[in-house]
């Protein structure tokens, strides 16, 4: 399962978030009032050690190239972590991570105010639906904490996203990860200190799932993206979705009332008709680039 072909990248995906919504799981399973800062550095540190059999991936002599990029994103990225910890500890399962999805609407809205890309009519339609599909989940009247830790987290890994095209281009994705992870290592450090927790024993085992599974995740999705265009897999990214709703009803026993399902089916249907038209286009210009090389050699 190399990734090497369409239908390989998708499994890749597939599992891959499957993998995340583990790592997820070990996140809600933590105490009520377990020590979020100390749970936040030993992730980070564990996540360390976890890179380092990927060290040779990593570009030495230019560790701390865009480094204050790398500085912000890896602050960004503390503070996502945190959401999302206080996000599913107070939302079900699948809720949270309806709103997570709300990342890639963001992302659209950022590229136009930064970039000042030019979004499609199905980009905008997306984006439109998209809140109109968190609002539909969250509903105003339960709005609370969790929703905007929830709102909060895919507002750090919208704004990591497109702070990527930032960094320095040969950088590998471990090359990033690892950078994130030691640059956010003193701040989570400070924070845990001045949080005066009493040491936890079971938050170690949850921070090492998470730290794991989590990873296990990135690197399928490079695997995936590695040699397959992403228009024609990212699709399958929205399948997290479903395990989402799948472990939260079996574990949790959160069985999606019918305003989940509507939002959801208007948070992702779009962005899957997004990717879908991307493939289209693709395909169209690599005929078009086929059909040029035929005329031009018969000529």
């Amino acid at each position: 399962m190399s990734g090497t072909t369409v239908s390989s990248a998708i499994l890749l995906l597939v599992i891959g978030n499957a993998l995340a919504l583990v790592s997820d799981v070990f996140i809600k399973l933590l105490e009520p009032g377990a020590p979020l800062f100390q749970f936040a550095f030993l992730r980070c540190v564990l996540t360390l050690l976890l890179l380092l059999p990927l060290w040779q991936h990593i570009n030495h002599r230019k560790l701390f190239e865009g480094g204050r990029i790398h500085l912000v994103r890896a602050h960004i990225h503390l503070g996502g972590i945190l959401c999302m910890v206080v996000a599913l500890g107070t939302l079900p399962l699948a809720t949270a991570n309806a709103v997570f999805y709300g990342a890639p609407l963001l992302v659209m809205v950022l590229s136009v105010v930064i970039f000042r890309e030019k979004l499609t009519r199905l980009s905008v339609v997306a984006v439109v639906s998209g809140f109109i599909g968190i609002l539909a989940i969250l509903r105003p009247v339960e709005f609370n904490w969790g929703a905007i830790a929830a709102l909060g987290s895919a507002a750090a890994l919208a704004i990591n996203a497109v702070m990527v095209r930032k960094l320095p281009s040969e950088q590998s994705t471990v090359h990033k990860l690892f950078l994130t992870y030691l640059l956010i290592l003193p701040a989570s450090f400070v924070l845990m200190l001045v949080e005066g927790a009493a040491w936890d024993p079971s938050i170690l085992a949850s921070a090492l799932g998470s730290a794991l599974f989590i990873l296990g995740y990135n690197i399928t999705v490079l695997l995936a993206y590695r040699q397959v265009d992403a228009n024609q897999v990212t699709s399958a990214e929205y399948t997290g979705l479903i395990w989402a709703v799948a472990i939260g009803w079996i574990w949790f026993g959160e069985a999606p009332d019918w305003w989940f399902v509507g939002g959801s089916a208007l948070i992702v249907v779009p962005l899957v008709l997004i990717g879908l038209q991307q493939r289209r286009l693709a395909r169209a210009q690599s005929h078009y680039v086929a059909d040029s090389k035929y005329h031009g050699a018969s000529g």
